[in-house]
């Protein structure tokens, strides 16, 4: 049960349109260029790979292949090349949306190039952090940032692409404000 002078605390006023903050004013910060700069590699790698197999396949001197296979290899050269370009051109433009801001209370979070996301996480609610670091992040020197709510059991959002110094600043500001009351 609440005391009278719990209760007297309490407020749950109604807000004006005006008095709630404007999110469009929110400073946020873009992550490191690296992480753009890996994709894009990743995406141009995985196009040329994909290619270079099947023209092994299709060139390969140890069994014959079926006339209908070598008359679609252009077609799948095609295929593969447009997905390729598709995927590389997302990432040039979506990787420079991605997007993060660190406030007193909250973490927040944009992306997205079609459909725009703006996800914000008090850090009162915040269960735990975690740094996820891939091979290719380790050799570039950036970490995602996975931000944990309480009650889920996958993480509310994560942070890609920033420098491994930046995010373990984050975590370590999120770990030690976690438990602060808010104003």
């Amino acid at each position: 049960m609440f005391s009278a002078s719990k209760a007297a605390e309490f407020s749950n006023e109604p807000l004006s349109q005006q008095d709630l903050p404007a999110l469009d004013l929110l400073a946020l910060t873009p992550v490191s260029k690296k992480y753009r700069t890996i994709n894009l590699g990743v995406c141009s790698t995985v196009t040329v790979l994909l290619l270079g197999a099947l023209s092994a396949a299709k060139y390969q001197p140890w069994f014959r292949v079926p006339d209908d296979l070598h008359n679609a290899y252009p077609y799948a050269c095609l295929v593969i090349f447009t997905l390729g370009f598709l995927w590389f051109i997302y990432h040039f433009f979506a990787d420079k949306k991605v997007k993060f801001a660190v406030r007193e209370q909250d973490v927040s979070k944009e992306s997205g190039l079609f459909f725009r996301q703006l996800s914000c996480q008090p850090i009162l609610r915040v269960q735990h952090v975690e740094l996820k670091r891939g091979p290719l992040d380790r050799w570039a020197g950036l970490a995602s940032l996975q931000v944990f709510s309480a009650g889920g059991e996958m993480h509310t959002f994560e942070i890609p692409g920033l420098e491994i110094d930046e995010a373990n600043q984050i975590r370590q500001f999120i770990l030690d404000h976690k438990d602060v009351s808010a104003r």
